[in-house]
């Protein structure tokens, strides 16, 4: 399956606070929220959720086409997504703005307080998947967060062009009118949202869970340590459990490492349950290491993770997809 994953390409600073968000929270006093809080540690570390999803699906030898925005600073981010397997071919560098930065603190109970500075992404909508489809034809268009022109165009091309797309509205749903959440949901193959965004989704849509299942293929909720839940019109839900027991290192990029195995293994044909079982072991990566792109994917280690979260049939169909490394 030929993958061209839409989205924001971003530097992420993260910073850890030692305390908990909520304790320095005053009821009487959210209307007029004025702090700062001091941090111990500052990463600075590659991230945008299309350039996190293209590198997990390169790790899977997926080899994916990542189609966002840039600004000049991108020679050696660039150099790092083409070793791990990621077609940079189809990005956008702006002549005028710099890359996107992502910025989020994370609390002792890994809650997360973020800002994002688009920069380059507000020039995203100049990608046009019509050309890249004719260069390299797609079976498979992720819109994920992004400048929302660009999200909308993208959504349209994929149907203009008879490509299944997936909806990862996410982060953008507190961007986006209702009118445009609906766009970008409607036909879509696959929905991806966690926990908080599908009730957000709702709200925004004026849609209820029912009439959200009519519009789309598959609705696939993460639901973080509870593992993900998989909604389809008229079959029974899916639930699968994450990987136990895994230490915290770092939340950020882990739903982009779920969608990344998710989509390589319906991408390899297998069924629901082994998809949502590899993404939640590319979470559990993902959530031992320190920002969005710093976990190895070590296909024998993988393997040992499903077999042992999810048994023998688990693994043994996802063997011959994950293989050793070349």
């Amino acid at each position: 399956m030929r993958i061209a994953v839409t989205g924001s390409i971003a530097t992420d600073h993260l910073m850890a606070f030692p305390g908990r968000f909520v304790d320095q929270l005053l009821p009487d006093q959210l209307h007029t929220i004025s702090l700062s809080f001091l941090v111990d540690t500052l990463e600075v570390r590659r991230g945008g959720v299309a350039a996190n999803i293209a590198y997990g699906l390169g790790g899977l030898r997926m080899e994916p086409l990542l189609a966002g925005a840039v600004g000049p600073d991108f020679a050696e981010y660039e150099v790092w997504l083409k070793e791990h397997g990621v077609d940079t071919a189809p990005v956008h560098v702006s002549a005028d703005h710099q890359t996107a930065r992502f910025m989020c603190m994370t609390d002792q109970d890994s809650n997360q307080i973020a800002s994002f500075y688009a920069g380059a992404m507000a020039e995203a909508a100049r990608v046009d998947l019509h050309a890249l489809h004719a260069a390299t034809p797609l079976d498979l268009v992720l819109v994920s967060p992004n400048d929302p022109a660009a999200m909308l165009r993208h959504t349209e091309q994929a149907r203009e062009l008879g490509i299944p797309f997936a909806a990862d509205p996410s982060q953008q749903l507190a961007r986006l009118t209702g009118a445009e959440v609906r766009t970008l949901v409607t036909g879509a193959r696959w929905l991806f949202t966690n926990e908080y965004e599908s009730a957000l989704l709702r709200e925004r849509t004026g849609w209820d869970h029912r009439q959200v299942l009519d519009q789309v293929g598959t609705w696939i909720t993460t639901l973080g340590a509870q593992g993900v839940r998989i909604d389809a019109k008229d079959t029974p839900t899916l639930t699968v459990p994450a990987v136990p027991d895994v230490h915290a290192a770092d939340p950020t990029g882990v739903g982009d490492a779920f969608r990344s195995g998710f989509l390589a293994a319906v991408g390899w044909d297998l069924p629901l349950r082994t998809a949502a079982q590899l993404g939640c072991a590319m979470s559990a990566l993902a959530l031992a290491a320190v920002g969005s792109q710093s976990y190895e994917i070590q296909p024998q280690r993988l393997l040992n993770t499903l077999r042992t979260v999810y048994g023998e049939h688990a693994a043994g169909l996802l063997e011959p997809k994950l293989g050793t490394p070349a």
